[in-house]
């Protein structure tokens, strides 16, 4: 059964990345890329300004959800994702987040139900704003090339063409792991695409 919030949303779904042409394509930008292509699957834009974001709502699998692109810069993603939660009344556990793991090789994908920052700025923010129980999908960007490699150079680096191919050969798996999660169903998402 559907779990019906005190609004009249049932999830949002928030992509992670930094607003603007030059952060397009990099890195860090992982979150918004594979949001922005289960939007098109969808047939869901996301062009209304609201929460200090970009949105668009929409039905997944009969849950109607709210796709949200924060246009805060990264180290801010919080603000947008609190606003919209609390104008819908969700619980975090109604919000799901995608964002870039630099701890996974390209084209990896690993679903949690909770955790921590583990280093990320913008997941820093979200938790700082309301906790650590919400389920998201981590996006593997792959790790600096050595240990003296600025992380800001690399998170805000251009993805090379091989790892971009690998990335978004997983898009599919993304959106069929959204669509169960949206089900109710994240375990079978986590057995079924992580990995």
């Amino acid at each position: 059964m559907i779990f019906k919030s005190t609004s009249n949303l049932d999830y949002l779904i928030v992509g992670l990345g930094n607003p603007g042409k030059k952060y397009e394509g990099t890195r860090h930008n992982a979150g918004f890329d594979a949001l922005d292509y289960a939007a098109q699957k969808w047939g869901i834009d996301i062009t209304r300004a609201k929460f200090d974001a970009l949105t668009g709502t929409g039905q997944v699998n009969g849950a109607k959800v709210l796709l949200l692109k924060p246009q805060t810069f990264m180290n801010l993603s919080g603000q947008a994702v609190h606003k919209a939660a609390g104008f819908y009344k969700l619980p975090a556990d109604r919000i799901i987040v995608l964002f870039d793991d630099i701890s996974l090789a390209p084209g990896r994908l690993r679903i949690r139900k909770t955790g921590s920052a583990g280093g990320h700025n913008g997941i820093k923010s979200i938790i700082a704003a309301i906790g650590t129980d919400f389920p998201r999908i981590k996006v593997g960007v792959g790790e600096k090339p050595h240990a003296e490699y600025d992380l800001a150079d690399w998170v805000l680096g251009q993805i090379a063409p091989a790892d971009k191919k690998a990335i978004t050969s997983r898009y599919e798996d993304i959106c069929a792991a959204l669509e169960l999660m949206v089900e109710e169903k994240t375990d079978l998402a986590m057995s079924r695409y992580n990995g």
